[in-house]
């Protein structure tokens, strides 16, 4: 990226983070690996949004804000030539139907989706049917592949699994009979992944439960499954007011819940392992915590040592917007350009200066204004007159109300902004 000129490597951390954080890639031995999700998006933007992901229209752009910040260029007018093509793009794409754009990721994605099998058979022909045409599409939990056939063939496995693959197996597969039932235990795929469900008596809703992430549809058995369909399970009672905790898996994966609140655990076997005093304990923490994530403390790159007035210590910091220097209240940006770490305690001095002459830092707190002693009355004085109530100010009639603009409409094609004086 540094070398493409893209971002600033300052930023690098936190956009490499936000790919994981959406599981656009995943990290196996030190490396980035794109996930399915990952593919999917960035298959899209290269078909239907190509120049607004190619790398010189991105180093171009980092150029062009470089003028805006300082001062060379015009903010409004490169916001204004951005959106006028960029709206254009969007009212494009807004044409077309569904089956184009998945028409056009079949294409992009064939090869990783449908990989060549070698023995020169088509690697789209539905295995289950043999007549139908395997595609892209979509449903209401994301993307998945299916048959062409459907609904008279309801052939369909998750996106980036190929049929050599253990986690493909498509058939059903009978694992034994729950001995507490006598009824029968299946392994089946669905649009969603694998599951296993246990037969029902007629009339009666089947048992089902779906893989947790990480378990393998190969490796599983009946104890397995008969585990899984044993969910949610109680832990026990809480202390505090006897309501039963229970552990389970959800959309969001392993959970405890107590009396509505839901605390994550940090994998699918501790669902059937953990007890009550780390139940407890994890539901705590997460009140606690009010189950948002805390903001990390900005990493420091120097200690330039403190302040020679107030003896207040000056660091060098990185921040969400690039590197600046810390003291007390006061933030002052690093100079464009500069290395962060060969700032010097007078460069420093003079940047914090600088930056707290035009008003940086917090303002302290005004004094609270102290109340007025109560008036006493001396030996001899006269009782106070009361003052004569005053009457109330009479109502201002309300301004006549300003004619709303009308908004301009999204298909005109002008930018928010235009309206500006």
């Amino acid at each position: 990226m540094e070398e493409l000129g893209i971002g600033r490597p300052s930023t690098y951390a936190s956009v490499l983070t936000v790919l994981r954080d959406r599981e656009y890639v995943k990290m196996e031995k030190q490396r980035f690996v794109p996930e399915d999700k990952g593919r999917l998006v960035t298959a899209f933007l290269e078909q239907f949004f190509k120049r607004y992901v190619e790398y010189d229209f991105t180093a171009a752009l980092e150029e062009q804000l470089d003028l805006v910040s300082d001062g060379k260029l015009d903010w409004k007018q490169f916001l204004r030539d951005f959106w006028k093509d960029f709206h254009a793009a969007v009212g494009e794409i807004a044409e077309l139907r569904t089956t184009n754009v998945l028409d056009a990721l079949n294409e992009a994605l064939g090869p990783h989706i449908f990989p060549d099998k070698g023995d020169g058979s088509n690697p789209r022909l539905c295995p289950t049917c043999g007549t139908g045409q395997l595609s892209l599409k979509t449903g209401k939990f994301g993307a998945f592949i299916g048959c062409s056939n459907y609904p008279e063939c309801r052939y369909t496995r998750q996106l980036g699994v190929s049929e050599g693959d253990g986690e493909a197996e498509s058939a059903d597969k009978e694992l034994g009979v729950n001995p507490a039932t006598g009824r029968a235990v299946w392994l089946k795929n669905g649009r969603f992944g694998p599951y296993v469900e246990e037969l029902a008596a007629e009339g009666d809703k089947p048992k089902r439960s779906s893989l947790p992430k990480g378990w393998i549809a190969s490796a599983m058995d009946l104890e397995k499954a008969l585990r899984l369909l044993s969910l949610p399970r109680e832990v026990g009672k809480h202390p505090d007011d006897g309501k039963v905790i229970t552990a389970g898996l959800g959309r969001f994966g392993p959970f405890v819940l107590h009396d509505g609140t839901y605390a994550n655990l940090e994998n699918a076997d501790e669902v059937f392992d953990v007890g009550l005093n780390r139940a407890v304990a994890i539901l705590a923490d997460k009140r606690a915590g009010g189950g948002r994530p805390q903001r990390a403390a900005a990493a420091a790159l120097a200690e330039l040592g403190n302040h020679p007035e107030d003896g207040k210590p000056i660091r060098v910091l990185s921040g969400r917007f690039g590197p600046y220097i810390k003291h007390g209240d006061t933030n002052a940006n690093v100079p464009k350009g500069k290395d962060p770490a060969a700032i010097t305690l007078e460069e420093a001095l003079a940047l914090i200066a600088e930056r707290a002459a035009k008003g940086g830092g917090k303002k302290p707190a005004k004094k609270a204004a102290a109340p007025k002693k109560a008036a006493t009355k001396a030996e001899g004085d006269k009782p106070a007159k009361k003052t004569a109530a005053k009457k109330p100010a009479a109502k201002k009639a309300a301004p006549k109300a300003k004619a709303k603009a009308e908004a301009a409409s999204s298909d005109d094609g002008a930018a928010p902004w235009d309206d500006e004086a």
